[in-house]
């Protein structure tokens, strides 16, 4: 197959969704050829090819940083992926277009498979059509809503990580049609060797860990103030990722008196965050929401424990009393109380994190990719529709173009007059 994928984020920009993508695009790239047309900042360059992908960004207004995308980075690129984007398709004729999240992304990867009448499968991540922490999150923004349903309409067949996403699809946005749940996998770390010495932690230390970019929706304002609420100088939370709460979180860290429990090595190296996690007694997140929760993957690969909010799309594979503890969104009080029960029981925390490292070979790599590389088939093929044959929802897909022209265009339509 010839598979044009469009991601406004991808590494080494952006977060999980960015380096999920990437990973199915180079497992794919080992069969079919592979292109992907993402964002530009700094010193990245406009072409490369890796991983056995053939990267194109393009440039956008305000991307400086590779942690997160500014409002005018987002929204530039539509313009500029929909212009490059159809250079592309007419240099490669690709079988099928691959978007990844609905906004920014979705509306130049649908114009795109309307104009040129090309299959189009749409990959949503869950912050991309509902996000808690974010006051223009599209599932309560005019305009944006409409887009992402425009967006979901238009696709020949959407695909989400998690049944979460694929429930605030439908109940968000009242979309109908099947919806496939692939859930996302993870290159299975060669794991280095370390000391906890080289990453600055004593042996006799408890090490709680998350990962991720340090944004609102992440919540860690929560553990930093678990942390503060147990009395034991032993305990230490390490804070893997960068982003525009760092400073917020170090100064709440200094007034509840842990600055010295609390760390935060910034971005690092694969290698080394798999030190850290390897390093690690306990994986603990309270993020709001999560569309299916690759960081928690990564603990599992290193045999922890998880304590989670049951928010998100974490649910479909994470389990109260078996992986760790799910607590109720937002709870600190059970989640410190479960906290506690679990760093006082070296041998509970050693059977949970045996039961998640057998878990976590559900979630390669390998397993997610042929479930696209067998979904982007039955697509090419006919063998999957915007109707399933039915017509029911009026989706819009590439099969009948009369009903296209029925299709309400949103945001999308209104920039481009389309």
């Amino acid at each position: 197959m010839k598979i044009l994928m469009l991601n406004y984020e991808y590494p080494p920009l952006g977060g999980g969704g960015g380096v999920a993508h990437q990973h199915i695009a180079e497992e794919l790239a080992s069969r079919h050829e592979v292109t992907v047309l993402t964002s530009r900042a700094g010193a990245l360059p406009a072409f490369e090819v890796a991983g056995g992908v053939k990267v194109h960004r393009v440039g956008v207004l305000g991307r400086d940083s590779q942690a997160t995308a500014s409002l005018a980075s987002m929204l530039s690129y539509f313009p500029a992926s929909l212009r490059v984007g159809q250079r592309l398709v007419s240099e490669m004729k690709p079988d099928l277009i691959n978007s990844h999240f609905a906004i920014p992304t979705g509306p130049s990867a649908a114009l795109l498979a309307r104009r040129n009448r090309i299959p189009h499968v749409l990959s949503i991540h869950g912050g991309d059509i509902y996000d808690p922490s974010k006051l223009l999150s599209p599932h309560h923004t005019p305009g944006l809503h409409q887009t992402v349903g425009w967006v979901l309409r238009c696709a020949d067949r959407v695909a989400a990580q998690s049944q979460n996403t694929a429930e605030n699809a439908r109940n968000i946005y009242g979309y109908r049609t099947e919806i496939t749940i692939i859930p996302l996998g993870l290159k299975e770390p060669v794991l280095p060797s370390f000391s906890r010495k080289e990453l600055g932690l004593s042996d006799d230390q408890i090490v709680l860990v998350t990962v991720g970019r340090l944004i609102a929706r992440k919540a860690n304002h929560h553990l930093i103030e678990i942390l503060s609420r147990i009395d034991d100088s032993k305990l230490v939370l390490v804070l893997l990722g960068d982003g525009p709460a760092r400073a917020p979180l170090l100064q709440l860290a200094k007034q509840l008196r842990v600055e010295n429990r609390v760390i935060m090595p910034g971005f690092v190296s694969d290698d080394r965050k798999y030190q850290y996690l390897q390093a690690a007694d306990v994986f603990v997140s309270t993020t709001s929401h999560e569309g299916f929760g690759l960081m928690y993957v990564e603990g599992m690969f290193c045999g922890l424990p998880i304590i989670s909010y049951d928010h998100g799309g974490q649910r479909d594979f994470l389990e109260d009393g078996k992986t760790g503890f799910v607590i109720p969104l937002n709870n600190q009080e059970i989640f410190q109380d479960r906290l506690e029960s679990l760093t006082g029981n070296a041998q509970l925390r050693e059977s949970m994190g045996k039961h998640n490292l057998r878990l976590s070979k559900r979630f390669t790599i390998e397993q997610c990719a042929s479930r696209y590389e067998q979904l982007f088939e039955n697509v090419i093929s006919g063998k999957i529709s915007s109707y399933d044959s039915l017509g029911r929802n009026g989706n819009s897909g590439f099969n009948d173009s009369r009903r296209r022209k029925k299709s309400k265009p949103g945001l999308a339509g209104a920039i481009t007059g389309k």
